[in-house]
């Protein structure tokens, strides 16, 4: 999950990197700081080149905290793609008029569009991370370390919902009253208020679906107790009527 940042930073194993390797991690944090974040002074980077000592994760988590990482220490994970992004920036900004002309490899070709539109997505903002957290979590989707692969788990899920019956169904003109977003209370915000209104609208059809499923049930039930009051029926022997 790491490959395009690792490689745009020129790092020496873009492709076998593995953050649960302790050494490997250890070396690599000392790396990222002394080639590319730089946000200690030389002098100051003794306790994290230090990778052997006992105490390496107290200064590691000192260390996540002194560069403002959203993430603690713990979140492995979350915190090196943060990082790389953090040293991606920097990288940029160190040679601006190396990389201010190039273009994506998508737009290379006028004609051609790109594969996937969610490669565009800046998937390192905290926003976007808590907006994919928030619809997974209605959704019931599975997390994963790679938010962008948390999204398009949402967007097949929405994809496989939108069924021809569906679709069909939607289509159907239903009158009904408008509702106001405003007095539905979300419970939680994503941060974003396009993804709450969202999330708002996505809670609301569950309701409506629920509704209709509870009214089907009712008609079961219904239909069940007049074949029971039906006095020629005998539920003991399993007979219904004569």
């Amino acid at each position: 999950m790491f490959r395009r940042k690792l490689t745009a930073l020129d790092y020496h194993n873009p492709s076998g990197f593995d953050c649960k390797d302790e050494t490997e991690f250890r070396n690599f944090i000392v790396w990222l700081e002394d080639q590319k974040i730089r946000h200690y002074k030389i002098e100051d980077r003794g306790n994290l080149r230090n990778i052997h000592s006992s105490d390496w994760p107290k200064f590691f988590e000192k260390y996540v905290q002194d560069v403002s990482c959203p993430f603690s220490a713990q979140e492995r994970p979350e915190t090196v793609d943060w990082l790389l992004g953090l040293a991606v920036r920097f990288e940029y900004g160190d040679n601006v008029d190396k990389y201010k002309d190039c273009k994506p490899e998508a737009a290379s070709n006028d004609t051609e569009k790109p594969s996937d539109p969610l490669i565009n997505l800046d998937s390192n903002n905290p926003d976007f991370k808590a907006g994919v957290m928030a619809l997974a979590n209605l959704l019931q989707i599975q997390r994963h370390d790679d938010y962008l692969v948390m999204l398009k788990a949402i967007r097949i899920l929405i994809q496989e919902r939108l069924t021809p019956e569906a679709i069909a169904k939607a289509s159907q003109s239903k009158e009904g009253l408008p509702v106001s977003l405003d007095k539905h209370i979300l419970g939680f915000d994503t941060g974003d208020a396009t993804l709450n209104e969202a999330a708002q609208i996505l809670r609301l059809l569950h309701i409506e679906e629920l509704r209709e499923l509870q009214t089907r049930i009712n008609e079961a039930i219904v239909a069940v107790q007049a074949i029971i009051a039906d006095p020629r029926t005998d539920y003991r022997l399993g007979k219904v009527g004569r």
